[in-house]
């Protein structure tokens, strides 16, 4: 499957400016918001689903990366974002390395005809393996618009002929 569909432009950002954990985590939910991929009204769940999380465990998964991943109540297909902090946000990730790169994803709390989640496992085995990529974190740092997120992202896709 060609995951990277999932990433609209409108959704990620290239300079994030939130010099916190708490700032960076509202911030990429208004991206997904103002960018048309999640409901307004499911902004504030979001948040503070995501904070629960973090307080869970880190989704710093090291190398300069974030996986912020959570089941949401009401969704019915999987939403999903990417961002670039250009300076780095402590994070308390796992390497103790602060986080440049971030990806979003909101997912239904249970299968839809939108949601597999054999599929969502693949798909989240896809982006933790963006995240060892030192090729794509690098490109990704260095995109200068948000469709070069975009496009970056379709060009590590695995092929949609699986």
């Amino acid at each position: 499957m060609d995951w990277s569909k999932l990433y609209k432009s409108s959704a990620c950002q290239v300079k994030l400016k939130a010099i916190d954990k708490d700032g960076v985590l509202v911030e990429m939910v208004q991206n997904l918001v103002k960018g048309g991929v999640l409901a307004a009204e499911m902004e504030e769940a979001a948040l503070a689903t995501l904070r629960d999380r973090e307080e869970l465990a880190t989704t710093g998964v090291g190398m300069n990366v974030a996986i912020p991943h959570v089941k949401l109540e009401g969704l019915d297909r999987v939403v999903c974002g990417l961002s670039v902090h250009q300076d780095g946000v402590a994070w308390d990730a796992v390497d103790g390395a602060p986080v440049h790169i971030l990806f979003v994803v909101l997912r239904p709390d249970g299968p839809t005809e939108e949601f597999d989640p054999e599929s969502h496992r693949e798909m989240m085995g896809w982006i933790a393996g963006l995240g060892r990529d030192a090729d794509f974190r690098a490109f990704a740092r260095q995109a200068s618009k948000k469709s070069e997120l975009t496009q970056l992202l379709k060009e590590m896709s695995p092929k949609a002929s699986r």
